[in-house]
């Protein structure tokens, strides 16, 4: 299985040597893997889901967009009108194609009406209007997610088709032919998780109706990058690259990755960067990009996963200890070693302070620890960030085609790639200049010397991690970059940028809420920390005059899980990738570290990418934290301890944490009632607050990621699951439901269109309401299971990753990976149990207005007018006719209007404003003045008045008050 989580500039892949130690292989957990779900089931998915958007009961409630905006999410690929640089297309990696026409001080999306957001490559053929574009993004990354193949716009993106290639899942890059937007080389990496045969280079020369493969290398090497010629189109480059991507472990790397080249428009290839050409070759060849000048100069850069010889560090204290040295070290040359040199070892390195020289030494000599234990409590996922024995990032030249190479520099470009250049592979050639490179990694770097020497061109305002770059051929200086950040743009050569993140594209991890008036939203986002703001801010650009967006970022890093202290919500515990976790006191602007930590010679202990954290609902001194163990503090993580063994099958060898908890519930019903999932397929129960475990998980299918386990408000027996294949590129939706405590356990995901579950909730309201999230949107139940209905009228099919319930609000919020956070209002929902559904027409609540004067009245000639408005809710069970008419409260009409009403929740908005009738109806009953505002309406005066609806021979009605 594969965490679903991003890379980033801390996504960390630096296991390897702890592999052996940290994940001990055996047999026992050694199952088969799961089958990738086949393109006609993906299609068949993808036709249920339109279905059900059409058909939904809810397909007028219509959640809000809340942002944030500001952060932006990863951006995969642009497209820049050479002619009129001040519009292009950005395409992001889970939040669809935003188009500009005013060099990024606004954007549009156009695609939300794909059923799909999630992109790698984008191509316009600028004369035509043609767009073509890739979908599954191109970089292998814990939440990269897998697309459906070629869309293709004819007008700009005004109107999309499908073309072809189903199961690419992954697409490298797009070349369009200069001459015939119909003619089309694409690269396609392929599947992210498993095998497959539709990877390599297609070519099409029909606008998509048919493809035909030109290069196959075999079922794990796909194409990454692909370029054409600048002055010779039928000449064109492809990068090949080999990978494997599990959940435990990654090889970015093998001897299948190479570099091909047409002369023929694609229509067959010769690989030209073999033994002896100058371009490395081999088990350690990672990913490659690629640049070219013209048909003879191209640049490469590749990820070069062959280790570094090891080199004496000659300014180093020969005294000094450092941690390798402990990894052979025998007991008896430990015992040897003198305090001193031990103390300064323990203090550089931040060992607990109870760990002194000589009680670490009563340690060993008692057999409690062995030396090379030193090594290895220092050595966990963020601490092998930066010790990256591999060779990095290099690259290479070709002036003759590709028949040689030379790589351009002297020694490593450390600080660009680390140990994940799997995330990057992007370098450009400035058309203008053939020695003006660009290469793509944590930083930008330029290069002026063809690549002899480089300089970073970050600076205020631009994000780290840059996966795209376009450069003005008329003009010398100006970039548009993509970054995990977004988009920036200069016109210096990168000395200065503007950043231009109005679309609301942040992919969030996790969310919550806490008790303030206006309550907050809380959230944890891939690459960009973590975030609080409260619900009812707008989005607009009105900050920039303030200083003050509304949202605020707490804490960096990749921003995980968030428990917010129901007492205080100055108290916050968050945290970044890897268990990193923190106690934030917003008020007084601390934090304080509260990762549990393993005792010196325990095996260290294992946290997820994402790892759960859980305040108690029975008392906020209390959080639950997940490594391998389940751990739990009584004074708000000041101290820990253990209340479980390890409850996974143990871990696998590999370079990624893997054998974790992935998600905790405590029954609200019920404290010391606990369930824990994992990332390897377990559920453990515990009704004694971890004094004794039982596994539950015994009838699920192997292999698959616990991705959620919710814990029921209505009874404490009831416990609800969510599974998840994403890992394997398995798209069967997994949910199930117990009443005994996980004895029993009944799947409930049949009529969930195949996709991951992400998230699964219960309505503290109504034990009937259940919320499920999935890697392509939000379905909810009516009956607690036994059917389900898509809620994403107003979403795009976008990955959603949490879900939260503001209870005195009634408010659903949705984190996406891609779009932000969604808001919807579910009180009718709350309100409709069995008995409501049953009846032919219901209405809801209603709240009452705050009056205002300026209604319809514009403060200027040049502003519009305020214009106050109300959403009568109701369910019809049958489609028809409903009448409704809005009366005061001693019967007098003041308006009328018929709808069609759909089966479900109806949705009628009302202007509160007076028909020409009722206001002759009121003024001759009341005799009093009515104020026409300046829009022609008059509205509703201050007092209170009843909606009535009317259908098939039933009347209901609700009331509100205009204040």
């Amino acid at each position: 299985m594969r965490s679903v989580q991003s890379a980033s500039a801390c996504n960390l892949l630096g296991y390897r040597r702890l592999a052996a130690f940290l994940f001990l292989l055996s047999a026992t957990n050694m199952q088969a893997q799961l089958p990738a779900t086949p393109p006609p089931a993906v299609k068949a998915a993808l036709d249920q889901r339109q279905a059900m958007a059409e058909n939904s009961l809810l397909k007028h409630l219509r959640p809000e967009n809340i942002g944030p905006s500001i952060m932006s999410g990863r951006v995969v690929d642009l497209a820049v009108n050479p002619a009129n640089p001040v519009e292009f297309y950005v395409a992001y990696a889970s939040g669809g194609l935003w188009h500009t026409a005013n060099n990024g001080t606004s954007f549009a999306p156009v695609m939300d009406g794909a059923p799909t957001q999630n992109l790698g490559a984008i191509d316009v053929d600028w004369a035509s209007g043609t767009i073509w574009v890739g979908t599954g993004e191109n970089n292998a990354s814990r939440s990269s997610y897998a697309g459906i193949g070629m869309y293709k716009s004819a007008d700009l993106g005004q109107n999309w088709t499908w073309a072809g290639l189903p199961d690419s899942q992954h697409i490298g890059r797009i070349s369009i032919h200069p001459q015939n937007p119909n003619e089309v080389v694409v690269g396609v990496a392929g599947h992210l998780y498993s095998p497959n045969s539709e990877r390599g280079v297609y070519r099409t020369t029909d606008g998509g109706s048919t493809w035909e493969r030109t290069l196959f290398i075999d079922e794990q090497t796909g194409v990454i990058d692909l370029v054409r010629a600048p002055e010779n189109p039928e000449v064109l480059y492809a990068a090949a690259w080999q990978k494997d991507r599990k959940a435990w472990d990654f090889t970015e790397n093998g001897p299948g990755t190479g570099i091909y080249k047409s002369t023929d428009g694609g229509r067959s290839w010769n690989r030209i960067a073999g033994p002896g050409s100058g371009f490395p070759a081999g088990a350690g060849a990672g990913r490659v990009g690629l640049a070219a000048f013209d048909a003879n100069t191209v640049y490469a850069v590749l990820d070069n996963q062959d280790r570094r010889p090891e080199v004496p560090d000659e300014n180093a204290d020969p005294m000094a200890l450092k941690k390798e040295v402990f990894k052979a070290m025998t007991k008896t040359d430990f015992l040897k070693l003198d305090n001193g040199r031990l103390a300064t070892f323990l203090k550089d390195n931040s060992f607990p302070e109870d760990y002194s020289a000589r009680g670490v030494k009563e340690l060993v000599e008692k057999g409690e620890a062995r030396p090379a234990d030193l090594a290895l409590y220092l050595e966990d996922a963020n601490s092998m960030l930066f010790d990256t024995p591999v060779i990095g990032a290099e690259v290479y030249r070709s002036d003759d085609g590709g028949s040689s190479w030379r790589k351009t520099h002297e020694g490593y470009l450390d600080d660009l790639y680390y140990s994940y250049g799997y995330y990057f592979g992007q370098i450009r050639v400035a058309p203008y200049d053939k020695d003006q490179i660009y290469i793509a990694g944590v930083p930008l770097l330029r290069s002026e010397d063809g690549g002899a020497t480089f300089r970073s061109i970050g600076a205020d305002n631009v994000h780290a991690d840059h996966h795209a770059l376009w450069i003005d051929t008329a003009l010398p200086g100006h970039l548009v970059n993509g970054n995990d950040g977004g988009i920036n743009i200069s016109y210096d050569y990168g000395a200065h940028w503007i950043k231009n993140n109005q679309p609301v594209v942040g992919q969030f991890y996790a969310i919550a809420v806490d008790n303030q008036d206006p309550y907050h939203v809380y959230g944890g986002l891939q690459d960009n920390g973590v975030w609080k703001g409260p619900h009812n801010a707008e989005e607009s650009p009105e900050w920039f005059q303030s200083g003050q967006y509304p949202w605020q970022e707490i804490l960096g890093g990749d921003g995980m899980q968030v428990q917010v202290d129901p007492r205080d919500a100055n108290t916050v515990y968050t945290g970044f990738q890897f268990g990193n976790y923190f106690r934030l006191d917003l008020a007084a602007g601390q934090r304080t570290n509260i990762q549990p930590k393993h005792r010196l010679g325990e095996a260290p202990l294992r946290f997820n990418w994402q790892t759960p954290i859980l305040l108690s609902k029975h008392n906020p001194d209390i959080l639950y934290m997940g490594s391998n163990f389940l751990h739990r503090s009584l004074d708000r993580a000041d101290h820990w301890e253990k209340i479980s063994g390890d409850l996974t099958r143990g871990g696998r060898a590999g370079d990624v944490a893997f054998g974790t908890l992935t998600t905790i519930s405590e029954s609200p019903l019920q404290f010391g009632l606990l369930y824990v999932g994992t990332d390897d397929g377990r559920v453990h129960l515990s009704r004694d607050g971890g004094g004794s475990w039982k596994d539950v998980s015994q009838v699920f299918p192997d292999d698959l990621w616990v991705s959620r386990v919710a814990a029921s408000h209505h009874k404490k027996e009831r416990v609800y699951l969510a599974l998840n294949g994403y890992r394997w590129d398995h798209f069967e939706p997994y949910i199930y439901v117990s009443e005994d405590y996980g004895q029993n356990w009944a799947r409930i995901s049949d009529g969930i269109p195949a996709c991951p579950v992400n998230v699964v909730i219960e309505d503290p309201k109504n034990a009937d309401l259940l919320f499920a999230g999935t890697d392509n949107g939000l379905y909810a139940s009516l009956d607690r299971g036994q059917s389900w209905q898509l809620m994403t009228s107003g979403m795009p099919a976008v990955a959603v990753h949490d879900l939260a319930i503001q209870a005195e609000a009634g408010h659903l919020l949705i984190g996406t990976h891609g779009r932000s956070i969604f808001k919807a209002d579910i009180a009718p929902l709350q309100a409709l149990d069995a008995a409501k559904r049953a009846e032919s027409l219901v209405v809801f609540d209603l709240p009452n207005i705050p009056h205002s004067e300026d209604w319809g009245n514009a403060p200027s000639a040049w502003e519009k007018p305020s214009t106050p408005g109300l959403d009568v809710v109701f369910y019809a069970k049958d489609a028809g006719p409903v009448d409704a008419t809005i009366k005061t409260a001693d019967g007098i009409t003041l308006s009328e209007v018929s709808l069609a009403a759909d089966p479900g929740i109806n949705i009628l908005s009302y202007d509160l404003a007076f028909s020409k009738a009722g206001k002759s109806a009121y003024l001759k009953q009341y005799k009093t003045l009515l104020k026409e505002a300046s829009d022609g309406k008059t509205y509703l005066p201050k007092g209170s008045y009843r909606v009535e609806l009317q259908a098939g021979g039933k009347t209901v009605s609700a009331t509100f008050t205009v204040e």
